[in-house]
């Protein structure tokens, strides 16, 4: 079995994505049922063991902060409530903010947008999409949840217009499909009837989205460091 890391799956950094790979896959199995300190443990775990994996590959500290941050976001997401909500809209809010450095740091300037269309063809598709998204949000959020949402919108639109200044095709792969997974977040959670059969599936495609964006920005940065 052909492992991304050296030393074969017993190597702790093999064992520790498998790690993180199982929990990913345990909550995703949990999903339907009410929160438990189970399923907040198994969904913390799963990018938690990414920022132990960054940290034992030697990865950028910004990356292990990032992701931490993240793993902390997953820990108030999974309980209920507006309080847990906020608490996961500011811990994303600051791990969006962390990935913003970290590609600025290691890309080649935003004026790479200007100068290769793909790239100002992308972040203008995402300036789009946020902007779509925040109108319709704006209008179905309460007045104390807005500023707090336009914040967060704005902060992810840096992150993914800021991987798109790296040539790593995994990151930026990511970067999308971090905004994909927030975008369908929203509409679930806002946007669509709470009694809509669609919810499930939207629950289910949110995760698969974060996680697999998360795992790429995670392998990207530290298995093609050079690509940045």
């Amino acid at each position: 079995m052909t492992m991304p890391f050296a030393g074969g799956i017993d190597a702790n950094a093999n064992a520790t994505l498998i790690f993180s790979l199982a929990a990913a896959v345990i909550y995703a199995f949990t999903l339907g049922m009410p929160p438990t300190l189970a399923r907040s443990a198994a969904k913390t775990l799963a990018v938690a063991m990414l920022a132990v994996l960054a940290g034992l590959q030697g990865g950028p500290l910004l990356l292990a902060a990032a992701l931490a941050l993240s793993a902390v976001g997953d820990a108030f997401l999974s309980r209920d409530g507006e309080k847990a909500f906020l608490g996961g809209l500011a811990s994303f809010l600051v791990a969006h903010i962390v990935y913003v450095a970290l590609f600025l740091r290691s890309g080649g300037g935003l004026g790479v947008l200007g100068a290769e269309s793909w790239r100002g063809a992308i972040a203008l598709a995402m300036a789009v999409f946020a902007a779509v998204m925040l109108a319709a949000l704006w209008r179905r959020v309460g007045p104390g949840l807005r500023i707090p949402i336009a914040v967060y919108v704005a902060a992810i639109l840096a992150m993914g217009i800021s991987a798109l200044t790296t040539s790593n095709v995994s990151v930026i792969g990511g970067a999308l499909l971090f905004m994909a997974s927030d975008g369908l977040l929203a509409t679930e959670k806002f946007l669509v009837a709470a009694i809509s059969p669609h919810r499930a599936w939207m629950r289910f495609a949110v995760w698969a989205l974060y996680y697999a964006a998360q795992l790429a920005i995670t392998l990207g940065s530290l298995l093609y460091p050079g690509s940045y």
